[in-house]
């Protein structure tokens, strides 16, 4: 018989349950047995997800840094490790197991959205407001703030849908919502993020397509932008959350403000979340974590949801793993409470301060003598960015990318940071990251990239 399976002729098969079977050998007739024909099966085809999910930029970077061990790498958006918190965990968990039952507790599951405590705590954190919407109800907690995304993106988005950001914007959310088999569309920006009259043209734009219906979500990175380190004004969030509503017609265009960097602030003043725009509680999806401000390691990031979006979050996320890390939770309560959380951010923020301004500095000496050569200066976060030249293709398959590899130094190509479709990729553009190295490193990493720049010039 051709084909993938072929059934059994005559009499019966047995089927033996178990490798020590208790009760006599059950019998099934053999008309009913499934056996697999080895010359018909067809080899392994990944699934249409899988295949969506090859070719991550961040895997390729990885391999590069991991090829040149020797590498100063100014790409990774890691944490530096001397600065983990190894003494609070150290001395938080020996408090936490110390009373058996409640450590059991500890080490059992927990809810799917989380801990109460640990949620009322981080609405406190994140909301200056006594909005009546307000409610920690509304905050789910999440194994780092990328899950949260891709909850949120898995909740609101069909094959086909678009989110609106800005160009550039964080590539990871980028592969998120291209796995999902929808789209991303890019917005103009300048010095202060997404430009509110860019969006509209290109809300505009859209309807002219007769994609409006499609677009479910405007992303943002608010606080010290993943890639560009740009500090988003309230003002000028607060007018698109007003856009994201006035432009809700059949149906709801939602925010998600990424404010995974909001702690990692060295100069000026802190600005409110973008939840606080939000009046009826509608539209606005903050998506924040503990892995930059506290410890990757910890894996605990959390989401403030539209009521709406709850359940659905909820659902997909107890299909994945019926919560987050329970334990983790409660040291990250405990953590709160006693204040250790904020001391530890004001260490974080003297040790990144330092190592932004080592890369500033180097910038000025190395870079601005090279024409074309151009970079913002941030006042937080973890990344510089930088263009060059637009004869000079930053990218890997132009020059400079692999002239700085033997120069010694690794970049972010600016190109992963963006979209397909909207605003034209900038090939010419690279992130920097300062977070990793030190300010001695730092400041080899960006002699080279000036070394790398004038070979290629």
């Amino acid at each position: 018989m051709q084909g993938a399976f072929s059934l059994g002729l005559n009499g019966v098969t047995p089927v033996q349950f178990g490798s020590r079977p208790t009760h006599p050998t059950k019998l099934i007739p053999r008309e009913y047995v499934l056996l697999p024909d080895p010359i018909a099966i067809s080899p392994y085809l990944p699934s249409r997800r899988a295949t969506l999910a090859e070719g991550q930029p961040i895997s390729e970077l990885m391999a590069r840094a991991l090829d040149n061990p020797g590498l100063i790498s100014l790409a990774a958006g890691f944490v530096d490790g001397q600065t983990l918190p190894v003494e609070i965990v150290r001395e938080v968990t020996s408090d936490l197991l110390g009373n058996d039952s409640e450590a059991r507790a500890m080490l059992q599951y927990g809810a799917t959205p989380g801990l109460p405590a640990l949620r009322r705590s981080i609405l406190e954190q994140c909301t200056a407001s006594n909005n009546s919407q307000e409610t920690h109800d509304r905050v789910v907690i999440t194994a780092g703030s990328n899950q949260l995304l891709h909850l949120v993106a898995e909740s609101l988005l069909d094959p086909g849908d678009i989110v609106l950001c800005a160009a550039p914007t964080y590539l990871v959310f980028l592969g998120t919502v291209a796995n999902l088999g929808a789209r991303t569309w890019s917005v103009a920006t300048d010095d202060e993020g997404i430009i509110p009259e860019a969006l509209e043209a290109s809300l505009h734009h859209l309807v002219e397509m007769g994609d409006l219906p499609r677009v479910k979500a405007i992303y943002l990175v608010p606080y010290f932008d993943n890639p560009s380190g740009i500090m988003m004004p309230a003002e000028r969030v607060q007018r698109i959350v007003e856009i994201a509503k006035r432009w809700s017609h059949r149906t709801r265009i939602h925010v998600i403000a990424d404010e995974a960097y909001r702690e990692l602030r060295y100069s000026g003043e802190d600005v409110p979340s973008a939840s606080e725009f939000d009046d009826d509680g509608e539209t606005v999806i903050v998506a924040g974590t503990f892995s930059k401000s506290f410890s990757p390691g910890v894996r605990i990031g959390w989401g403030i949801l539209p009521e709406h979006l709850v359940g659905p979050v909820c659902a997909q996320k107890g299909n994945i793993d019926f919560g987050s890390p329970n334990l983790n939770q409660h040291l990250m309560a405990e953590v709160l409470r006693r204040g250790l959380f904020a001391q530890h951010v004001e260490t974080l923020r003297a040790n990144y301060s330092r190592k932004l301004d080592a890369m500033l500095a180097a910038a000025d000496e190395h870079l601005a003598s090279l024409d074309g050569v151009s970079w913002l200066r941030p006042t937080g976060g973890l990344y510089v960015w930088a263009k060059v030249p637009p004869t000079i293709d930053t990218g890997p398959a132009g020059e400079l990318f692999d002239r700085s590899i033997e120069e010694g130094m690794l970049y972010v190509p600016g190109q992963y940071c963006y979209p397909s479709e909207g605003q034209p990729v900038a090939k010419n553009t690279m992130r920097l990251s300062f977070g990793v190295q030190s300010c001695e490193r730092i400041r080899e990493g960006i002699a080279s990239l000036a070394r790398a720049i004038r070979a290629v010039a």
